[in-house]
């Protein structure tokens, strides 16, 4: 049935309504879609950037942060050791030592700048991508290794690292980080300087899962000191971002009444600067805020993907010259705050992070079946330990049954 067809109680046709704002009225074109959300090949008049893909410095009258020569050096290390591990664990699995890697190619500045924003005492909840949250962490990159090999979910310590296990189910993280920051703000932990916040990441396609509208609405209700960082990396797997909203992604947080603003992704900088602001007002409880980290994925979704069936080659060309290493690496250059051979020695121990990496992926051990039961609770509940016992015994079953089986054949001899 058509608009056109709707009857109001009294069996006549409802008027038409001439009060529809421009956007409900008319179904704009995807072209109009398109221009709306990008606006430009920069992200729209509302980018946040402070580092342009030339790698010259610019300010911004809101979000402008004093850095020294010593803190752009670290940045740089950071996405160039993040990006190498990266790199490495993608070819891990081409060679059938992992059975999935998560690429986290051209996504390093907002990463980067978002963890390093970071204080102690705040908590960060990935995804499965947040290779360069995980290293502002404290998580050594062979600590991943084992999600994609298989064998554990994560080894690290959530509260000593203040970085959460990875979620693979899209948008679920950010309702237990909205959970996480409920908490905070009840046990006091918020409202000073001193205090805590919780940044949970997600990418662009996630914004379309009930889970991460139903967090946005909790946080708002109970003024939950969460930062939610959107990875708007322009493909949702297969999906274009003009198939995931008519408007730009940081708008959506006025429909739930708190801030939203759109960053330059490869700008680590700008990525800096944003998280430490928008960190601070949920630590003041001034929270929640949404911040779109505007980026591309350069490599596929996941290594199960293939990117060439869905998109176009020149739209990833236009975004290499906005390659965020690169553009640090000649604003560095620029304002001669590094030489080739500081350079040369941060490559030197990317190889040194890759062939460990390679090393430990290779001898990683296989863990035993008990392992699957183990650290489940704080404390092993009646029924897990049953649960054990009864794997274990099934387990044993076919070792019986294998021995059994060479006897006969060794009697038969």
């Amino acid at each position: 049935m058509s608009p056109e067809q709707w009857t109001s109680s009294s069996g006549n046709p409802p008027a038409k309504r001439t009060d529809l704002p421009a956007a409900t009225a008319a179904k704009p074109t995807r072209e109009q879609v398109i221009a709306g959300l990008r606006a430009t090949s920069e992200g729209g008049a509302d980018l946040v950037q402070l580092l342009t893909p030339e790698g010259q410095r610019v300010s911004h009258p809101d979000f402008d942060i004093d850095i020294s020569p010593e803190q752009l050096r670290d940045l740089y290390r950071d996405m160039v050791l993040v990006r190498r591990a990266d790199r490495e664990g993608n070819a891990l699995q081409r060679q059938g030592q992992l059975g999935i890697w998560v690429p986290l190619l051209g996504q390093e500045a907002a990463q980067i700048g978002a963890g390093r924003a970071m204080k102690p005492q705040d908590m960060a909840f990935p995804s499965y991508r947040e290779h360069g949250v995980a290293w502002t962490r404290g998580i050594d990159p062979t600590e991943l290794l084992g999600i994609f090999r298989g064998t554990d979910h994560g080894s690290w310590d959530p509260t000593s690292t203040g970085f959460h296990l990875y979620t693979i189910v899209i948008g679920n993280q950010c309702l237990n980080a909205t959970g996480y920051a409920m908490g905070q703000r009840f046990d006091g932990k918020v409202g000073d300087p001193d205090g805590e916040a919780t940044m949970v990441f997600f990418g662009d396609g996630a914004t379309s899962q009930g889970d991460v509208h139903e967090a946005m609405v909790w946080s708002a209700v109970y003024d939950s000191p969460v930062v939610f960082f959107c990875q708007n990396n322009q493909w949702a797997i297969s999906e274009p971002l003009e198939r995931q909203t008519r408007v730009p992604l940081y708008q959506r947080a006025s429909g739930y009444g708190f801030p939203g603003i759109r960053v330059d992704g490869n700008d680590v900088l700008a990525s800096l600067a944003v998280s430490k602001w928008a960190l601070e007002e949920c630590r003041n409880g001034n929270g929640p805020v949404l911040i779109e980290a505007f980026t591309y994925r350069m490599d596929a979704h996941t290594t199960s993907d293939d990117p060439t069936r869905y998109r176009m080659s020149d739209e990833q060309e236009a975004w290499k010259l906005k390659d965020p290493i690169e553009r640090l690496r000649v604003h560095l250059i620029r304002e001669h705050a590094a030489d080739q051979d500081f350079f040369d020695s941060i490559d030197a121990e990317a190889d040194q992070l890759a062939a460990r990496f390679r090393e430990f992926c290779f001898n990683m051990p296989e863990p035993p079946p008990e392992r699957l039961f183990s650290q489940v609770y704080a404390e092993e509940t009646p029924q897990i330990a049953a649960q054990r016992e009864d794997y274990l015994r099934y387990l044993s079953g076919f070792a019986d049954e294998a021995a059994s089986g060479n006897a006969v054949a060794g009697g038969v001899h």
